[in-house]
């Protein structure tokens, strides 16, 4: 079957990335936002955390959020990100200039694309276990019995046996019972105008849903700071209320990170 081609050949890779003997990440990592990473204690480096989109329209800011927590976990570790077909249809392919102007590096990205989300899990427990990379980013679409409490436990213990990081962002879908151990909520927010009326950082109406540990709901405004690779303070954090300063409609991500138009000559690494 042309799913088995796909596992066999990303096992193949993941072996010549687990030869280069890449380091062992710490096992909790922040956000960069001193008042988040002082409510949350870190996050879990080895196990799941699920990034929802709070409305169709919002899978874009998700994937972006989704994408900084790869940033900050991963370090300079290869990383997995596989991708459902109705999930690119919807939201556009990944296109190797907006990674960049993301912060990440495309050469770093081994991109996984399937069709069902039974191959979606697959591929993800493939990549954990393995032992190579620092991040799995799985991104499916719709609601799915497959994503079951049993089927979210596998992708945990597999990030802990491969001490990697899985990040599931689920997009038109609702929140489920699952054994991720933070869940996340996220909206597009408008970016603070820059300098000279530049395009504002990629913001973020950022809803923490569930922590395993205790830390209780709460929500931030969050900017995404691709030079420093970190989260900062965006907005008016109570109520979600609007920057006072020039709002550019078109902050959800950079420019060129919404792009729908596929990379080219970008160094992404493609199974399927």
């Amino acid at each position: 079957m042309r799913s088995d081609r796909k596992i066999e050949a990303l096992r193949q890779h993941l072996k010549t990335l687990e030869a280069a003997g890449h380091p062992v990440d710490d096992a909790r990592f922040d956000l960069g936002l001193e008042a988040a990473d002082r409510h949350l204690g870190g996050l879990a480096t080895h196990g799941l955390h699920e990034v929802y989109a709070a409305t169709t329209p919002d899978a874009t800011a998700a994937l972006g959020f989704a994408l900084g927590l790869v940033r900050r976990t991963a370090g300079d570790r290869p990383v997995v990100w596989g991708v459902q077909a109705m999930a690119e249809l919807e939201t556009g392919r990944i296109y190797g200039a907006g990674l960049r102007e993301l912060g990440l590096d495309p050469g770093r990205l081994v991109l996984v694309r399937v069709k069902e989300t039974k191959e979606l899990l697959a591929a993800g427990e493939e990549a954990l276990a393995g032992g190579a990379v620092g991040a799995v980013l799985l991104t499916a679409w719709g609601e799915s019995k497959v994503l079951s409490l049993t089927a979210t436990r596998r992708l945990s213990m597999a990030a802990g046996q491969g001490r990697a990081t899985a990040l599931l962002t689920r997009l038109a879908a609702q929140p489920q019972p699952s054994a991720a151990e933070t869940r996340w909520r996220i909206r597009g927010a408008l970016s603070r105008a820059l300098e000279a009326e530049a395009p504002g950082h990629p913001t973020y109406a950022v809803e923490l849903l569930r922590h395993r540990l205790g830390a209780q709901p709460r929500s931030w405004i969050m900017e995404w700071d691709r030079e420093r690779g970190v989260f900062e303070q965006g907005g008016q954090n109570a109520g979600h209320e609007q920057p006072q300063r020039p709002a550019l409609s078109g902050g959800l991500v950079s420019p060129a990170a919404d792009r729908s138009a596929e990379a080219r000559g970008e160094g992404l690494r493609r199974y399927g």
